[in-house]
């Protein structure tokens, strides 16, 4: 039976983790795949899980009321999506919807959070890592934000 352990090894967010951590976060992933259109999360649900997309394109949106969904970016192959599940109140921030197939890395986001509390290295060596890409997507909200205003879209 073949391991996701040597993928996440080379994949840069989890590049240089320790070993034993390495083995943990390879216990709490496994393959899953998404049919076009197919919501991954939705904005305000319980946050609980992450992913490393494999193969596919995915939309992140926000809604607004007098807009409807807005896309504020589009994730693809070799990036990390959701970060919600380590940060209260583990709420989605944002939709994820399939923009064709899928393929993705799924992660047990609350099973690694017991393991972060009982860690705290492990929790800091995933903040770090998060906080990355929190700070991409909050980046990636404010131009959408700013391109919006500077077309008149409001």
């Amino acid at each position: 039976m073949k391991t996701l352990e040597p993928i996440l090894a080379e994949h840069p967010f989890f590049k240089g983790l320790k070993p034993e951590y390495l083995q943990l976060v390879t216990g709490c992933a496994s393959n899953v795949r998404f049919d076009t259109g197919v919501y991954m999360f939705r904005e305000g649900e319980e946050a609980t899980r992450f992913y490393l997309l494999r193969q596919g394109k995915v939309a992140l949106e926000i809604f607004a009321a007098q807009r409807g969904p807005i896309t504020i970016e589009t994730i693809e192959a070799g990036e990390v999506m959701g970060w919600s599940w380590l940060f209260p109140p583990y709420a989605w921030h944002f939709t994820a919807r399939a923009l064709e197939e899928t393929d993705a890395i799924f992660f047990y986001g609350t099973i690694l959070r017991e393991y972060c509390e009982k860690d705290h290295s492990l929790g800091f060596e995933l903040f770090k890592r998060m906080s990355v890409v929190m700070l991409r997507r909050l980046q990636a909200a404010r131009q959408k934000l700013i391109s919006a205003r500077q077309t008149g879209n409001r």
